[in-house]
């Protein structure tokens, strides 16, 4: 190779849950990755690097020019473009067409409105929690269900399609699923997507948001059931993964958690960055030759953006392994960057607001109901997070509660 560095296959396996892969740190901040179908690319880890190439248009999100640099029998086949309607992977200007038929649906003042759903959703999360008394497994008594009941009111999709949408949402995920069990995933959730169109029609009375871009006429039956399909699937997994590791840290660090209610909108973003659950399919694959950061990104290669690492980049943010909820974290890449930016982040960051606090709030005496090693992590999903989190509740003496929580930060190593 042309930069004398030795191309190695992405290093997945973390220190601790909270923390990214100690080998992909140690990494320059951008260098060679062999890819599992044979590709040589990149891996960026660097802020300013990761930064630059999500605002730069000659880098590119289409599906059948990307490699996927870890995984099972997927990572090996070469994609096919993406289906009409499939905007995250379509470069400007047909990526543009879809975020202004969207953005306003997920802008400030959409999410305002959404507010007293997000509050009723969590206070029904919290009240099955104290009914059912502890221990309780936080992740689908709490974490799963507010997201995925928000996006479901968002779209227009009946409740009792939520856990079969997040089952499939789940496989298609999961870097080691087949490609015939993910093609499985995404009919499940197109044909739900199918069958709210169908009910709805063109009405925009009763109808969610699919009803009212359906009732634009700008889109096609398919690009319409498509895009539905994202929506659906990308709406709800990254918030739920994001609340529970999030509840996951503050368990283990009670001078932390102290911290969330004087300030929960800082508190957020301290955990977005500090967390961020994105963590393997942030992809770009320049159009062109293009100079990054030193290196010279060729036309063709694909470039995997480690946000997770990114993020504790500390040339932007001192001491980047220390959870801080009293930091700023403004500018962190949790979200991505540039065009592509999430276009649920203000959606996400006010039901991370809302549900954190509400349920520290309500159980303030909340534990860890095994050590925080035995916590199982979902490291192999393009999402990362917990498979469970198990927790109780009860009123302990004040010096047990802090044995405990020095105990779980001592399982973690």
């Amino acid at each position: 190779m042309s930069d004398g560095q030795t191309a190695q296959s992405l290093e997945t396996d973390r220190p601790t849950p909270f923390d990214p892969p100690v080998a992909l740190r140690r990494r320059p901040p951008l260098s060679r990755l062999a890819y599992p179908d044979g590709h040589l690319g990149w891996v960026s880890t660097g802020y300013a690097e990761t930064r630059a190439i999500l605002a730069d248009p000659r880098f590119s999100t289409r599906r059948e020019l990307l490699h996927q640099p870890v995984g099972g029998e997927r990572a090996t086949e070469r994609p096919t473009p993406a289906e009409p309607g499939i905007f995250p992977h379509m470069d400007p200007p047909e990526h543009t067409r879809f975020r202004r038929l969207l953005a306003h649906h997920f802008g400030p003042r959409r999410v305002a409105g959404l507010m007293p759903a997000i509050r009723r959703h969590t206070e029904e999360a919290l009240d099955g929690m104290a009914g059912g008394g502890g221990p309780a497994d936080l992740l689908t008594a709490f974490a799963m269900p507010i997201p995925a009941l928000v996006i479901c009111e968002l779209l227009g999709v009946p409740v009792e399609d939520r856990q079969r949408v997040q089952a499939a949402t789940a496989v298609m995920n999961d870097l080691d699923s087949r490609p015939e069990q993910v093609g499985a995933a995404v009919a499940t959730i197109t044909g739900t997507v199918r069958d709210v169109l169908a009910r709805q029609g063109a009405s925009t009375a009763e109808g969610g948001l699919l009803a009212h871009v359906a009732a634009s006429g700008e889109l096609s039956d398919e690009e319409l059931t498509n895009l539905g399909m994202v929506l659906l699937a990308t709406g709800h997994l990254p918030t739920s993964s994001m609340l529970a590791l999030g509840a996951f840290a503050l368990l283990t660090d009670p001078d932390q958690r102290a911290l969330l209610a004087a300030d929960p909108e800082r508190a957020v973003e301290e955990l977005l960055r500090y967390l961020s659950v994105l963590q393997f399919d942030v992809r770009r694959t320049a159009l062109v030759d293009v100079e990054i950061g030193g290196q010279v990104i060729a036309a063709g290669e694909t470039v995997v953006l480690a946000l997770p690492v990114a993020n504790r980049d500390p040339g932007r943010f001192p001491c980047p392994d220390a959870l801080d909820l009293s930091r700023s974290a403004t500018g962190h890449l949790a979200f991505g960057h540039g065009v592509h930016q999430c276009l649920g982040q203000h959606l996400a960051r006010a039901e991370l607001r809302v549900a954190l606090t509400a349920l520290f709030e309500r159980f303030p005496d909340l534990r860890l109901a095994v050590p925080a090693a035995e916590v199982p992590t979902r490291d192999r999903s393009a999402v990362y997070g917990v498979d469970r989190l198990p927790v109780t509740w009860g009123a302990l003496p004040a010096d047990r509660r802090r044995k405990g929580a020095d105990h779980a930060l001592q399982d973690l190593g």
